[in-house]
């Protein structure tokens, strides 16, 4: 029988929601992520698999699997492992592939209601006795009939620009490694440069991985660019917006607005420009958490699993 342990900083209960479908002889250890290297060494040395939340883990814990077959993400990015190492030991590494790709296209589909349609600032007033203090009539728009621009064409990416079929939107999108001529046919969607994206959409939302090719894909240049009633939404990685650019656009008038569920530092510190501004919508990283995940993610990790213990390639493999 497989080794199979989990590392996790969740909760016992969400721990136990993704590991419930766990197939007879997969059963995982649950270690927190807490622990120091070395007590992690002595509980996990005799993985034949290893599943992370959150996805990082120390070299040397690293290097102390011998046996180590599979990393096993729970979460869809990957930017703080170590992939040179792992491809250094031959150890394949695999995300959720797409598990909870539901669930950050419906919280970005909200987001981009909730700030067009101010429903933060309409439930305080209601709550604040401010009955209609908001002439809505003036500053509340719509989705249809506006150009949304999705930069990343992956699982998220086209689940977003599906869900916006029924919405009226004309949607573009950039990537740089664009998915099949089929599919942009069947999601009725235009690929478009970067510059073009920036220019013509009025809501952008981006879903790429982190890395060299995305960091800061919207900077100074690219906010410039883009028109004064822009809506910038964001449920990636917050490094993927040059911070400060994103600031200095708010302040300057440049674009309308901001929905982000990520930033460059998680927590934001206090005096955080953002925090102060009206025109900007927070969540803390939640986009792809909800009680329904656990179990798609839980049905995809363990499938991954008996594929490789099988002797099978591992599906949705980094790198």
């Amino acid at each position: 029988m497989p080794n199979v342990h989990f590392i996790t900083s969740y909760s016992e209960q969400v721990s136990s929601l993704i590991v419930q479908d766990a197939p007879s002889g997969f059963a995982a250890t649950v270690h927190p992520a807490n622990l120091s290297d070395a007590e992690l060494i002595a509980r996990v040395q005799d993985a034949d698999f290893l599943i992370l939340f959150p996805s990082r883990i120390a070299d040397n814990v690293l290097r102390a699997m011998p046996q180590l077959k599979l990393i096993q993400l729970v979460s869809a990015g990957f930017d703080q492992m170590n992939l040179a190492l792992c491809q250094e030991l031959g150890v394949p590494i695999a995300n959720n592939g797409g598990a909870n790709s539901i669930d950050v296209a419906e919280h970005t589909i909200a987001m981009m209601l909730a700030i067009y349609r101010r429903f933060r600032q309409l439930d305080v007033n209601v709550r604040n006795n401010q009955w209609r203090a908001i002439d809505t009539g003036v500053c509340t728009y719509t989705i249809d009939g506006k150009t949304v621009g999705i930069i990343g064409m992956g699982n998220i990416g086209q689940k977003v620009a599906r869900r916006l079929q029924g919405w009226g939107a004309r949607v573009i999108y950039y990537d740089a490694y664009p998915p099949a001529a089929a599919v942009e046919q069947a999601l009725n969607v235009t690929r478009v440069t970067l510059d073009e994206l920036v220019a013509e959409a009025d809501l952008i939302t981006l879903h790429t991985p982190l890395n060299a090719e995305t960091r800061g894909i919207l900077s100074h240049a690219q906010f410039a660019r883009m028109k004064p009633n822009a809506v910038v939404v964001n449920t990636c990685r917050g490094p993927v917006i040059d911070e400060a650019a994103l600031i200095q656009a708010l302040q300057n008038g440049q674009i309308a607005g901001a929905a982000l569920d990520v930033l460059e530092k998680e927590p934001p510190a206090p005096d955080n420009p953002l925090l102060q501004m009206d025109n900007v919508l927070f969540t803390p990283h939640s986009a792809g958490i909800t009680y329904d995940t656990w179990r798609r993610r839980g049905q995809f990790i363990f499938e991954n699993l008996q594929r490789v213990w099988n002797g099978q390639s591992p599906l949705a493999v980094i790198g």
